[in-house]
């Protein structure tokens, strides 16, 4: 029987009953449409070989983004998904080999009448095998390990989507504590004219009237910046949770802005498919479900196990172990369904159908990529021509705002012309704000849409 199985164990063990995985094909241009003729400003030998954070030359955000890894609760569940993913290896990996067992037992029986009390004992050692003949186990094992890589891959994931967001809130916290700069000097700019203003009504060359819209542009100034306010804590409480920190618990001392905007190589669109770890996730799902359909089409042919056990078993346990109370059995057995009114065929569609949505997703997340990637680069190139614009009017600005109070002190103009002057100023410098911010955002968006940080060779 040895013989027999081993013969057959031999003549049948290329006999994978998968399809052979191909990793899908990927609709990928040759370049980045909106990457043509674009360089970065620096040389590639230039930039920062660490961390990607550290291209923004911040060391709060530094620090912070270190902290990320450790104490975000979202990376953690996403690692702990990780480590059961790779126990599931294990635990799939462990089925292609034996299975031994150790039984023991003492029974004592006895009856009423003439029936005598006895006593049994046994200890049995057995072990049972199912041979891979047909590779649904190496399948199992192939799958669970693609399962595992795609776990991995949604842990760098999420640890670089956590890492992303908080830069993102970072620089929102660093745009609130310059615009309360702005504001708070605006504030004290609006009293000095207010102060003007009363004097001019009270020598009684300026009427009532300028006086009530001094005041509204003061409230009004100062309410943007309690609104400022507000919005600074909503992103400091954000990083605190972010780091897995209570709010109460965490914040950060307001500190000049860094506006630094690193140049970002961006390299072909064919290393996203390297880079991203969403698309290597997807990619890897479209690996396991494929060894699905092994399992699936194993059901076509029929299980065989081995097993065989030796013990002994007696009367007295004292002469347990005699050669006399020695029971031994080895067994082969095989099993195959005859008819299941096509249930197998309807599972092997199923899985057929699960890797065809697999590689849909997998092309889809490489969609998503691209159009991410050349959204980032379309940004980039119009937010740095906007903010020399920004820079030309708020200069502007700032110089008309200036001229219509000094003529308004001689009484050449109306207070309206200066309230105009004013808010014209105001927006134009917090719109240069807001596009410097925006710079910086787009910068840490299109590293997220590359996949991250990198090293260079």
């Amino acid at each position: 029987m040895k013989k027999i199985l081993g013969a057959m164990t031999l003549a049948l063990a290329g006999c994978a009953t998968g399809p052979a995985y191909q990793v899908p094909s990927a609709p990928l241009p040759a370049q980045f449409k909106e990457a043509q003729g674009w360089q970065p400003a620096a040389p590639a030998d230039l930039l920062e070989k660490g961390p990607w954070w550290e291209l923004f030359g911040d060391a709060t955000l530094n620090e912070l983004a270190r902290q990320v890894e450790v104490n975000n609760q979202n990376v953690a569940a996403a690692a702990a998904r990780y480590a059961q993913a790779r126990a599931l290896v294990a635990e799939q990996r462990a089925s292609l080999f034996p299975q031994v067992t150790l039984d023991a037992s003492a029974d004592r029986s006895g009856g009423g009448g003439q029936q005598r009390t006895g006593n049994q004992y046994r200890v049995n050692i057995g072990g049972s095998w199912e041979p891979d003949v047909w590779g649904r186990l190496r399948a199992g094992v192939s799958g669970a390990q693609a399962s595992a890589q795609a776990s991995a891959a949604d842990l760098a994931a999420a640890r670089l989507s956590a890492q992303g967001e908080l830069a993102a809130n970072y620089i929102g916290l660093r745009l609130a504590d310059a615009q309360l700069a702005l504001l708070t000097e605006t504030v004290e700019g609006y009293q000095r004219v207010l102060q003007i203003t009363q004097n001019r009504v009270n020598a009684g060359v300026a009427p009532t009237s300028d006086l009530l819209q001094a005041q509204t542009q003061l409230a009004n100034a100062s309410a943007d910046r309690l609104t400022t306010q507000r919005q600074r804590a909503q992103f400091e409480h954000a990083i605190a949770v972010l780091l897995g920190k209570a709010p109460a618990d965490f914040a950060l001392a307001p500190a000049p802005w860094t506006l630094q905007v690193p140049a970002i190589p961006v390299g072909l669109p064919s290393t996203l498919l390297e880079r991203r770890p969403d698309i290597a996730a997807a990619e890897r799902r479209v690996a396991a479900a494929n060894a699905q359909i092994g399992i699936a089409r194993s059901a076509y042919f029929p299980s065989l196990s081995l097993s065989g056990s030796y013990g002994v078993a007696g009367s007295a346990a004292g002469g347990l172990f005699s050669a006399s109370n020695t029971l031994w059995s080895l067994g082969l057995s095989a099993a195959q369904t005859l008819f299941n009114a096509g249930a197998t065929g309807a599972r092997v569609d199923q899985a057929s159908a699960a890797r065809d949505v697999a590689v849909a997703n997998y092309r889809q997340s490489v969609l998503d990529a691209l159009a991410d990637v050349e959204n980032q680069l379309a940004a980039g190139n119009v937010l740095a021509q906007q903010q020399s614009l920004r820079e030309t009017s708020a200069n502007s600005a700032t110089q008309v705002e200036q001229q219509m109070l000094n003529r308004y002190r001689a009484g050449q103009v109306g207070y309206t012309d200066v309230v105009t002057a004013q808010v014209t100023a105001l927006n134009a410098r917090r719109a240069l704000l807001q596009t410097q911010a925006d710079r910086q955002s787009s910068a840490v968006a299109l590293v997220q849409a590359l996949g991250g940080g990198w090293r260079q060779q």
